[in-house]
């Protein structure tokens, strides 16, 4: 059978072409049909007030399903996994159209890269006729790569628990951030996670919003037992593991708006805070449905720029207890780090300060 002509889809003025438009790239369920890479376009196209408010000017990788979403396939996230079926896309691809921008990152290793900076809707549904499902902004502005203006709250159920639980939390930490006079955006992470959103001022670096991260973290513990701050998944229980490192240098979190790489076309989506504390399944909230939600009841974080808060009341509080964790694998090890070594290998006198084995002791 001929494969289908290219199809154009108007994106803010302009036609952007989707070839192959008639790829299922998510296989029917018993609760939503099959989607095409031409519905994904046409969706990113649907959204984008809430989409663009949440890439505008930021640099961002991409999250490459060219061949569609089923069972069993894999993303790649890191160098040996060859045989993965999907990837990310931190540079920007070979034949972009000319009205893509990029802007040049660093990343940990000190490695530089010109990486997409969308700055109309048209990006993000050309990047849909590349197989991009989810987008991945890193949480600075071009204007200034090195100073975040986002600190990433990232509450992750861990084996035992639930979104029930996840939802709960994000209670506790609106009202914790409520104590610290900032504001807090919630939206879904797409699957059982919550993440809340607070813009800063882009006056500190990544280490800084990191420890920020960390110590609403700790103090999340404190308010709540079903929370923790463990880095080692052996340590964290049956709770809510608040993921601190999505606010290092490089780690990124799933848009606002983007879909998700799982049956039925999930979507990452903004709610506003009574909605969330109602909310018992995030399913509902997906491909189909929230386009004429955004329409008919506006982006929940239409407000979220208003006001950028100062990061000093987190790190006052970071001060009290200033005690590094780990950071991810494939980052440099920094000052302070605990050994990278899972606690349940280690033996005390067989490992240095920095986790390296000792022989012979």
């Amino acid at each position: 059978m001929a494969a289908a002509k290219a199809a154009m889809v108007v994106a803010g003025g302009r036609e952007v072409r989707v070839s192959s438009p008639d790829r299922v790239i998510y296989e029917a369920t018993d609760d939503t049909a099959e989607v095409t890479k031409l519905m994904v376009a046409e969706y990113f196209a649907s959204v984008e007030d809430g989409l663009m408010r949440a890439l505008r000017d930021r640099p961002t990788a991409l999250e490459r399903w060219t061949s569609g979403v089923r069972p069993g396939m894999k993303l790649a996230t890191g160098p040996m996994d060859r045989d993965a079926d999907a990837f990310y896309q931190k540079r920007v691809p070979k034949g972009a159209p000319d009205y893509l921008e990029s802007v040049e990152i660093t990343f940990p290793s000190g490695r530089t890269a010109e990486e997409i900076c969308p700055t109309e809707i048209a990006v993000p549904v050309w990047c849909a006729h590349m197989g991009t499902l989810t987008f991945h902004p890193w949480p600075v502005r071009r204007a200034d790569v090195d100073h975040p203006d986002e600190l990433r709250i990232d509450l992750d159920p861990q084996p035992g628990t639930s979104f029930a639980d996840a939802v709960r939390v994000a209670g506790v930490a609106r009202e914790l951030l409520a104590d610290l006079g900032m504001a807090g955006f919630a939206k879904t992470s797409g699957n059982r996670g919550i993440h809340v959103y607070v813009r800063i001022q882009p006056s500190w670096e990544f280490a800084d919003v990191r420890h920020a991260a960390i110590a609403f973290g700790r103090e999340l513990e404190k308010r709540d037992d079903g929370v923790t701050t463990a880095w080692w998944k052996e340590e964290r229980g049956e709770r809510i593991f608040v993921d601190f490192n999505q606010n290092t240098r490089d780690r990124t979190i799933a848009s606002a708006y983007s879909l998700r790489p799982l049956p039925g076309a999930p979507v990452s989506t903004p709610l506003a805070w009574e909605e969330l504390a109602s909310l018992s399944s995030p399913a509902a909230l997906n491909l189909f449905t929230v386009p004429e939600r955004l329409a008919a009841g506006g982006d929940p974080w239409a407000t979220i720029d208003d006001v950028h808060h100062s990061l000093q009341p987190l790190l006052d509080l970071w001060e009290e207890h200033p005690v590094e964790l780990n950071y991810p694998p494939d980052h440099p090890k920094m000052p302070g780090e605990p050994p990278r070594v899972q606690p349940s290998k280690k033996v005390a006198s067989h490992w240095d300060e920095d986790g390296n084995r000792v022989e012979g002791t």
